[in-house]
């Protein structure tokens, strides 16, 4: 029998809050109901803003919060080969292609369209999907941009993805924190436009580091908050080229704040640290989120 296997995966970016909490515990609570495991991966291929002293907080929280997870701790900055040879195939087989417009060009390039009277379409984040020039330019400008250091991204092709994936495209979805029912949903990466796969300094991204991760560690049940809901289609259109498994999905509830907002780590929302120094137990913290 295969045993199910959950993941918690943060990023050392800040400080854990009581929406940490609440995903970490009830992650927790579906590994030891099913029998299953728990994993811990740290999410810190953003190296810039990750940082050992958060990264220690966070295992320190955790700990507090009686949450226990298999050892090793997986960390993404230590495999970044393993998303390059990803990349590499997605090169190969010509489902990415290098992206040179800066921010001020994408701006440039969309107000324009506009001011002629074109609405330019939005991703389910709001922001302005990505033009489709350099998509166009020729393999030999291609190779001359990038043999002159101009800085680029690869993009991924959402079109040629989807046609090399099929009409098929969904997942299952859980339906309630019991895991005990499911509904197809269907996968709409082309929503997000031709989203970054990986930067030339940092050869992956979330989307690609994310699904190599759950294959390699063998995650079968992704259990994560609503605002990654939508982000889903991306990565199983991701998982479906390059050939990886589908976990099954349960996207949960948020932890808002009083004013009904989604907690933040950048404004150290009900952080947990200070929680517990002001003398909140960890029983008090898993009353507060519902658990």
């Amino acid at each position: 029998m295969t045993l199910l296997t959950f993941r918690f995966a943060p990023s050392p970016n800040g400080e854990l809050h009581l929406g940490h909490a609440y995903s970490a515990l009830l992650n927790q609570r579906l590994a030891n109901t099913s029998g299953g495991r728990l994993l811990l991966r740290v999410e810190d291929i953003d190296t810039t803003r990750c940082t050992p002293e958060f990264e220690e907080g966070m295992l320190a929280d955790l700990k507090w919060l009686g949450v226990g997870w298999e050892e090793p701790v997986r960390r993404q900055s230590e495999h970044f080969a393993e998303y390059e040879a990803a990349l590499e195939r997605l090169i190969r087989e010509e489902l990415v292609y290098p992206a040179f417009m800066s921010r001020g060009e994408i701006r440039a390039f969309i107000t324009d369209t506009e001011r002629r009277g074109r609405a330019w379409p939005r991703d389910p984040d709001g922001i302005p999907l990505y033009p489709p020039s350099d998509k166009a330019l020729p393999i030999k400008e291609r190779k001359r941009r990038i043999a002159e250091n101009a800085p680029f991204a690869w993009r991924l092709d959402v079109g040629a993805a989807m046609a090399r994936a099929g009409k098929n495209l969904s997942w299952a979805e859980f339906t309630d924190e019991t895991l005990s029912a499911t509904r197809s949903v269907e996968a709409r990466p082309q929503d997000w436009g031709d989203v970054v796969v990986a930067r030339r300094d940092i050869p992956t991204s979330y989307h690609l580091a994310v699904v190599v991760d759950d294959a390699l560690q063998g995650v079968s049940h992704v259990v994560r908050g609503q605002d990654l809901f939508s982000a889903t289609g991306v990565q199983r259109l991701l998982q479906e080229i390059l050939g990886l498994p589908r976990p099954a999905y349960f996207h949960h509830r948020l932890v808002l704040g009083p004013d009904g907002r989604k907690l933040s780590k950048s404004l150290r929302d009900t952080g947990l640290a200070a929680l517990r120094d002001a003398g909140a137990s960890p029983d008090d913290v898993r009353r507060v989120v519902g658990l």
